[in-house]
């Protein structure tokens, strides 16, 4: 706990300094977060065998963060077809192709998942009142983390998708939803959003966050971790941390440009 708190006190300050100030600066980091996670990712893989191409696979996200910063350059596309034809083709010269379907779809799919979805926080800062958007998906997802992790811990009994997170429980899920939900409903009417608004975007952000963090456990099942890593004391890995905001940066974004403009 007290890892987990000191970490929270050393990482909070850059992301929401980074946040206020937007522009390059909130694009640089979510960049580096999201090639730190994707690194972790591709490494995963490489775990059980596979062989995902790190430059192929982080160029990609790297682009797709990019695209997102200037989406008028058409980089995501580009780097997307570009991996998608280019390492196929480079294949072609290599006579050793045993497993390489594998390794072509993890890139692919890696790098939309890290990227392509990281670049959701971009986009969502650089709308109009964007930085309150913003603050609002982090508002809800951390507390939604945080209260479930919490009441969890305290009371949790009934496994929650015990075949995927052995150690989540019904009661911190609940506990979750309740706290989240409660909250962004609240602090959405400050912001202007009708009732019925605010709560149905605090619902989507918390199932969001709750199914974002759960999706990435199904990962590490598959390779038989409990962290991506061990970058952040007490949290584990860059993807561990950003798991959920993967999901809702996306959610809010959506929500946003879809039934709030």
């Amino acid at each position: 706990m007290m890892q987990r708190i000191t970490s929270a006190l050393v990482l909070l300050p850059l992301v929401l300094g980074a946040a206020y100030v937007g522009g390059p600066a909130f694009a640089a980091v979510v960049g580096v977060a999201a090639l730190i996670a994707g690194y972790e990712l591709f490494r995963m893989a490489r775990s059980l065998g596979h062989r995902p191409s790190y430059v192929a696979g982080l160029g990609v996200i790297a682009a797709l963060i990019l695209d997102a910063y200037r989406p008028n350059m058409g980089l995501g596309r580009w780097a997307l077809i570009f991996a998608a034809g280019g390492y196929l083709t480079w294949q072609v010269f290599h006579k050793e192709g045993r497993g390489f379907i594998y390794d072509w779809s993890i890139v692919l799919a890696g790098a939309v998942y890290v990227g392509g979805l990281a670049g959701h926080m971009v986009l969502l800062r650089n709308l109009p009142r964007g930085l309150d958007w913003l603050l609002f998906t982090f508002l809800v997802t951390w507390t939604c983390d945080s209260a479930a992790f919490l009441v969890g811990s305290l009371s949790g009994r009934h496994p929650f998708f015990a075949h995927v997170s052995p150690k989540k429980t019904v009661e911190g899920a609940i506990g979750g939803f309740v706290v989240g939900i409660a909250l962004g409903t609240l602090v959405g009417q400050y912001m202007g959003m009708a009732l019925w608004q605010a709560f149905a975007l605090s619902t989507l952000l918390v199932l969001g966050s709750t199914f974002g963090d759960l999706s990435e456990s199904v990962l590490k099942r598959q390779v038989g971790v409990k962290d991506s890593g061990s970058l952040i004391p007490g949290h584990g890995g860059m993807l561990d941390r950003i798991d959920s905001l993967l999901f809702a940066g996306a959610i809010t974004y959506y929500f946003v440009i879809w039934v709030l403009s």
